[in-house]
C-alpha cells in the first residue's frame, strides 16, 4: 500500500477536471549527462549546435539556473518521478542496474582508515510505494508511454509497474546497450533493417512519434528520456567528421565525437517539434526539458574530455555548479510566454508539482512533495525565498571531487556542507556568491559566519524533514592515512591485472560465465547474482555459416538474447523470450556468413536463479555439432 502526506497548499488548487479532453499533453525530455554549456541557450559554446534546443526555447521559457537533484543520474530521475528529494528516497548513486535488490539506505559500522566519514549505502530500485507521476496522470485519463533510459531498477520495479502504459526499449542498464549506432545489444529492440547503421535516437523517435500519432485525439504524458550523451562515446560517421572539420584546439570543447551525439539528441528533439507541430497539437502540449545532471569533464574521449562545463567549475559527480546547474526549459501554452528567460531557481522535484496546479490535478491522499510549484515563475513572476537542496554523501574521484556533502541554494547565494569535514568531526562549509563568482573560486565562508550558519541550519533542516540517512564520523579514520591535498584531484584509475590462469569453472565445460556467479549441480548450471551484462559465452570458432543454436533454460518470464563476434567485429545478435517459471526449449537461428567466432548467451536480469540444462550449436553447412550437457 502506498502512503503520502498531503502539503496543505495542493489542497488550494486540488480538483479534478470535469473533462480530460481538455487536458494538455505532457512531455519531459531528459538529456543524458547534458551540461549547462553543452547548447547554445547561455552563449557559452561555440562548438556545439542545437537549432532544435533554441527552436523549442523560442516556443516557451528558459531557465538560467535549472538544476538537477542531484551530479548524478538515477538520483535526478527519481526525483522527477516522484516530486521528492534524493535524501527521502535515498537514491543517491546510479546503482540501479545491480543485480542485488536494495530498497532501504543504510550506514556500515566504519570506512576506509582514509576517509573521515562512512557514506551511505543506497537503494539499488526506485520503490513502488512512491507514487509516480505516470500515476497520477494515468489515473487522471492520460496515455503514458516512456521511451529511453530508465535506470531506477528492472521488473518488478520498471516503468511498467510505475505507472508506464509503454515502455520502449525497456532496457533496465545505464547507458545503450553497446553502441548508439546499430547494430545494439537491447534485449528486444532492433534497429530498422532498412536503415544501415541506425542511430538509437532516430529508432528511438521512431516509436515515440508513433505513440503521440496513436493518442493524438487524447491527453498523453511521455518521457522521452535520452540516452545521449553519456557514454560510450560514439555517433554517425558523418557527423564526427563534420565536427572534426569544426575543431578549435583552443576552445576546451573540442572532441568531435561528442559534437556529432550533441547534434543527434538536438536532432531527436526535431522530430519531436515536428510531429507536435504535424498533428497540430503543439499548442495543446506542454514540454520541459532538462538534464539529469551536468557534462562528463572525466572520461577521455578524441584524447580529451569529452565537454567543458566553463564558466562553471567542475563537472557530472560533484556538487560544484557544473555538476548540478542544467539546461532547463518550459513550453506551456497559455501560461509561458514565447521566448522568454527567468533566472528563478528551480529543480527537478518541482515538476511534478508544478504539473499538478497547471493541470488542477490532485494529490493522492496523504501525498508530499520536497518540489514546489514554479507556476507563478512560468506566468512572469518571482519565487520570493525559495531554496534548493542537493545531497550527495559519496565519495568519488572526478575532477574537482568533494567529500560527502550537502548543499543549499538560495538567492545568489550557495552554501556546502561538508559532512564532518572539519577539525575533530565538526562539519566544513564552503560558501559562493553566485553572481559575483560563478565558478566558484572564493570562498567565503570565514568572512561570512553568520550567513554560514543561516544557510547550514536550512540544510539541518532539509535533513530532518527528509529523514536523510547521512555520513557518519568513520570509528576507524587514521589522520596518518588522510591526504587532503588529494581533494579535487582526479586519481587514476588503477590498472587491471592480467590473469594467471584462466579461472574458468572446469564443470562448464568450455563456457565462461560474465557478470553472474554459476555453480554447476546435477547437471545444471544455476546462475545467480545476475547482473544487467550476464551471459555465458563459448569460443564457437570452428562453426561457420548459417547455424542453430538451441538450449534449454528455466527462468521468470523475459526477453534476452544470443550473440555472435566474429573476427573481433560488433557483435550481432538474436532475441528470444521466455515464457518463464519452467523448464523451455529454445532455439534460435543465427544468420551468420562466416565463422561464429565467440557465442554468447545472455540471461535476462532478474533476482531469482536461472538454470540451464544443455547448449547445443549447430551449423546448418556441414552438419557440425556442439552439444554441451552440464
Amino acid at each position: 500500500m502506498k502512503h503520502f502526506l498531503l502539503t496543505p497548499f495542493l489542497f488550494l488548487f486540488a480538483v479534478l477536471p470535469s473533462s480530460f479532453s481538455a487536458q494538455p499533453n505532457v512531455i519531459i525530455i531528459l538529456a543524458d549527462d547534458l551540461g549547462w554549456s553543452d547548447t547554445t541557450l547561455y552563449g557559452t559554446t561555440k562548438y556545439y549546435q542545437t537549432p532544435n534546443v533554441e527552436r523549442l526555447a523560442k516556443r516557451g521559457m528558459t531557465f538560467t539556473r535549472a538544476y538537477s537533484a542531484s551530479p548524478l543520474c538515477s538520483p535526478t530521475r527519481s526525483a522527477i518521478l516522484t516530486g521528492l528529494s534524493p535524501a527521502r528516497t535515498g537514491i543517491t548513486v546510479p546503482n540501479c542496474h545491480m543485480p542485488q535488490v536494495v530498497l532501504e539506505a543504510t550506514v556500515a559500522k566504519k570506512g576506509p582508515p582514509n576517509q573521515k566519514v562512512v557514506q551511505p549505502g543506497p537503494p539499488t530500485r526506485l520503490k513502488t510505494e512512491y507514487r509516480t507521476l505516470a500515476e497520477t496522470l494515468h489515473d487522471a485519463g492520460y496515455a503514458t508511454g516512456h521511451f529511453g533510459k530508465w535506470h531506477l531498477g528492472p521488473e518488478p520495479y520498471s516503468p511498467l509497474q510505475q505507472g508506464f502504459d509503454v515502455d520502449v526499449p525497456h532496457h533496465p542498464g545505464p547507458g545503450p546497450a553497446g553502441s548508439y549506432v546499430a547494430p545494439w545489444k537491447f534485449a528486444d529492440f532492433d534497429a530498422d533493417p532498412d536503415v544501415p547503421d541506425q542511430h538509437i535516437e532516430d529508432r528511438m523517435a521512431k516509436e515515440a512519434v508513433a505513440f503521440m500519432e496513436k493518442h493524438r485525439d487524447h491527453p498523453f504524458y511521455m518521457n522521452y528520456w535520452m540516452f545521449s550523451v553519456h557514454a560510450p562515446f560514439d555517433a554517425k560517421k558523418a557527423l564526427i567528421e563534420k565536427h572534426r572539420a569544426r575543431v578549435n584546439p583552443a576552445d576546451p570543447q573540442h572532441s568531435p565525437t561528442y559534437a556529432a551525439m550533441v547534434e543527434s539528441m538536438d536532432d531527436a528533439i526535431g522530430t519531436l517539434l515536428d510531429t507536435l507541430d504535424r498533428l497540430k497539437i503543439a499548442d495543446n502540449t506542454v514540454i520541459i526539458f532538462s538534464a539529469d545532471n551536468g557534462g562528463n569533464m572525466y572520461d577521455k574521449v578524441d584524447g580529451t574530455t569529452p565537454t567543458s562545463n566553463a564558466p562553471l567549475r567542475g563537472g557530472k559527480a560533484c556538487l560544484f555548479e557544473g555538476g548540478t546547474r542544467v539546461p532547463g526549459i518550459v513550453v506551456w501554452p497559455g501560461i509561458t510566454a514565447a521566448g522568454s528567460r527567468s533566472d528563478a531557481l528551480v529543480q527537478s522535484e518541482d515538476y511534478y508539482p508544478t504539473l499538478l496546479e497547471g493541470l488542477a490535478l490532485q494529490p493522492a491522499a496523504e501525498q508530499r512533495f520536497d518540489g514546489s510549484s514554479i507556476l507563478p515563475a512560468l506566468k512572469g513572476t518571482d519565487l520570493p525565498s525559495k531554496a534548493i537542496f542537493q545531497f550527495f554523501p559519496h565519495y568519488t574521484v572526478v575532477p574537482d571531487w568533494l567529500p560527502p556533502a550537502v548543499s543549499v541554494h538560495r538567492d545568489d547565494w550557495k552554501l556546502i556542507r561538508i559532512f564532518h569535514g572539519g577539525e575533530k568531526g565538526a562539519h566544513r562549509h564552503l560558501l559562493f556568491n553566485l553572481k559575483d563568482d560563478l565558478s566558484e573560486k572564493n570562498n567565503l565562508a570565514t568572512q561570512k559566519p553568520e550567513l554560514v550558519a543561516e544557510l547550514d541550519a536550512l540544510i539541518e533542516t532539509f535533513l530532518k524533514d527528509t529523514h536523510a540517512v547521512v555520513p557518519v564520523v568513520n570509528p576507524a579514520f587514521d589522520p596518518k592515512q588522510y591526504h587532503p591535498e588529494l581533494e579535487g584531484k582526479q586519481q587514476p584509475k588503477a590498472k587491471a591485472k592480467a590473469p594467471a590462469k584462466d579461472e574458468s569453472d572446469p564443470a562448464l565445460q568450455g563456457w565462461k560465465a560474465r557478470d553472474c556467479k554459476t555453480i554447476v549441480k546435477g547437471g545444471i548450471v544455476h546462475v545467480t547474482n545476475i547482473g544487467i551484462e550476464c551471459f555465458l559465452g563459448f569460443s564457437a570458432g570452428k562453426h561457420s555459416g548459417p547455424s542453430t543454436a538451441t538450449f534449454r533454460i528455466k527462468s521468470k518470464p523475459g526477453t534476452s538474447h544470443f550473440d555472435w563476434l566474429a573476427n573481433g567485429g560488433k557483435a550481432q545478435h538474436v532475441s528470444f523470450s521466455l515464457k518463464g517459471n519452467d523448464w523451455q526449449e529454445i532455439s534460435v537461428t543465427i544468420p551468420a556468413s562466416g565463422p561464429l567466432g565467440i557465442v554468447r548467451l545472455y540471461l535476462p536480469m532478474q533476482e531469482q536463479p536461472v538454470e540451464v540444462d544443455w547448449i547445443e550449436l549447430r551449423s546448418t553447412e556441414g552438419g557440425k555439432v556442439t552439444r554441451t550437457e552440464f
